[in-house]
């Protein structure tokens, strides 16, 4: 049985490609979940707690019968980074500079999950 989400901003368990960058490193990798407000991945390197992140997302929309992707650019903050049993690090990134359309697209793209 799901579990119900009870956020006010609902997180969706979902591979969504994500590259994720900061300090002369780019990582391409794949979200484990996403809400409008934040992220989470695993990434080869160890990227310590309020360290600033760029990140970009690809979305795929479907609208009224019709799938589109769109491009999400934005400023993030890692305020939890894991160890991860691969040897790679599991990473929870908050969106502190997003604008309000992006935002609305990736809550639209999470909606699409949820009932």
């Amino acid at each position: 049985m799901r579990k119900q989400e009870r956020r006010l901003n609902p997180r969706i368990d979902q591979k969504l490609p994500i590259s994720v960058v900061t300090n002369g490193y780019d990582f391409v990798t794949s979200t484990h979940n996403i809400s409008c407000l934040g992220a989470y991945c695993t990434i080869d390197k160890y990227v310590p707690p309020f360290t600033k992140v760029r990140i970009k997302l690809n979305l795929p929309i479907a609208q009224n019968g019709v799938k589109s992707n769109y491009d999400v650019d934005c400023t993030g903050v890692v305020v939890r980074s894991e160890d991860d049993p691969d040897g790679k690090f599991n990473v929870a990134i908050f969106f502190n500079e997003i604008k309000d359309q992006p935002r609305q697209k990736i809550a639209q793209y999470v909606k699409q999950f949820i009932g």
